[in-house]
């Protein structure tokens, strides 16, 4: 079944920039903030649909940054 939430979300996430520059690995964040590897790797990549505000809070607190440090518009591919 294809659907509207099959394109891309309009959001790119950053989190392989900000775990280089505090020089973290995905394990690590993993451990610290109680979310799977799997699952922080569908948000590293851009396949997340939703996130929740308390696994957003955690890593924003783990990575030390704000919400719009770690989630960004990415420019629009259709208008």
């Amino acid at each position: 079944m294809s659907g509207a939430d099959d394109g891309p979300t309009g959001i790119r996430c950053r989190l392989d920039e900000l775990l280089a520059e505090r020089s973290m690995t995905l394990t690590e964040l993993s451990e610290r903030v109680g979310v799977s590897i799997v699952n922080l790797s569908v948000l590293k990549n851009d396949r997340a649909r939703a996130i929740r505000f308390s696994t957003l809070v955690a890593i924003c607190d783990a990575l030390d940054c704000e919400v719009g440090d770690l989630l960004v518009r990415a420019p629009s591919l259709q208008r």
